[in-house]
């Protein structure tokens, strides 16, 4: 508890939270740090995103300063950092208090992960990605730690690939979009998570 403390005080006191509130500030501030950037980025990542700070500023950030290829390797060197930051925290710093905290709909997964662990992980994070909560509901179950980190790790691929690959093109094209191009986009994830979901309950325990 004293050390993650200490991290974001440090953190806060070298003005981290505000610098990366928004991503035009992350871009300026990692170009001025040089080679010590991809430091900072996975360094800031992993210290802020599991305690509040939402992941997808960073991955959202990363494709617009670094070439994707690179892009993709720091988001998914900082979605694994802060994943395992998050889950560290729940198991070994405070159990107890982030367990009375985990929200009702992450329990649901409680005998899933009973059964079958590694592909219930794996789900969660291709459908849900990194929140902090999702980190501190593994780190109070009783999956064990590698079955989170592999799980984790396939599970962030194909979403992080897709935002490092497609980029800024793929954001200004959305932005410009009618409302039809929306709504199609949504159903077509409320139709890939409701297979994805039944695939996952027909698995053999």
């Amino acid at each position: 508890m004293a050390a993650v403390a200490a991290l974001l005080v440090v953190a806060q006191r070298a003005g981290l939270f505000e610098t990366f509130g928004e991503p035009a500030r992350i871009k300026q501030a990692l170009v001025e740090l040089g080679p010590w950037g991809y430091v900072a980025f996975v360094a800031a990542y992993a210290a802020l995103q599991p305690f509040g700070v939402p992941g997808t500023v960073f991955i959202l950030a990363a494709p617009l300063i670094w070439p994707w290829p690179v892009a993709f390797a720091l988001s998914m060197a900082g979605t694994m950092a802060a994943s395992v930051v998050g889950f560290s925290f729940a198991r070994f710093v405070a159990r107890d208090w982030v367990a009375r905290r985990v929200p009702a709909r992450f329990r649901a997964y409680d005998e899933a992960l009973e059964k079958r662990a590694l592909f219930t992980v794996f789900m969660l994070r291709l459908v849900f990605w990194m929140p902090p909560m999702l980190h501190a509901f593994f780190g109070v179950s009783r999956v064990r730690f590698w079955t989170h980190f592999w799980g984790s790790l396939v599970g962030y691929i194909l979403p992080l690939l897709a935002t490092a690959y497609f980029g800024q093109r793929v954001f200004d094209s959305l932005r410009d979009a009618p409302p039809s191009v929306w709504v199609g986009m949504g159903a077509m994830t409320v139709a890939i998570v409701v297979v994805l979901f039944r695939v996952a309950r027909r698995q053999p325990a």
